[in-house]
């Protein structure tokens, strides 16, 4: 799915959203000349490996955090972690760098991505503001809408607290 069929996908199954327009982001510190309508539901996101290159993880998360890979391994009893290869996102989520989101699960038809979903997203208002597979906008919908969206796709999902680098 590319921005937007992942539009047309969200009205199709009258999913409430929200689009932002805006220029092409490649970093969470790019996002500060963006005006959010929802600044407190951006999302990171993480797109690593174990050490075997076997398992593949979407790790999603508040954009103002650190996430600490080797307590979120320890925690969620991976193998060693680090992050994939452009070519690894290619191949299984047809995303380039910058445009990581988890609509690109969506494109992961062998399923083999699990997905690390930040519990805080959970909390009220239950918003969270990710790409549509492409960079130049974000999509907010409600945090459950999207849960049900992966697994309805039939990738692993999981919500969990996320450890924070100090």
């Amino acid at each position: 799915m590319d921005k937007n069929e992942v539009f047309q996908y969200l009205q199709q199954k009258k999913i409430w959203h929200d689009i932002t327009e805006h220029q092409a982001l490649f970093s969470m510190d790019s996002i500060v000349d963006v005006d959010l309508p929802y600044p407190d539901a951006d999302a990171k996101n993480l797109f690593v490996r174990d050490d075997k290159k076997r398992n593949y993880f979407l790790i999603t998360v508040k954009g103002d955090k650190r996430v600490d890979l080797k307590a979120f391994r320890k925690e969620n009893q991976t193998r060693p972690l680090s992050f994939a290869s452009e070519e690894d996102l290619l191949r299984l989520m047809d995303l380039i760098p910058g445009s990581v989101s988890p609509f690109g699960l969506l494109n992961n038809d062998g399923r083999q991505v699990n997905f690390f979903l930040d519990e805080d997203f959970l909390k009220d208002p239950g918003l969270i503001g990710i790409h549509p597979n492409e960079n130049t906008a974000t999509v907010w919908l409600k945090t459950l809408d999207l849960l049900e969206i992966i697994q309805e796709h039939g990738n692993e999902v999981a919500t969990v607290p996320m450890p924070e680098r100090d």
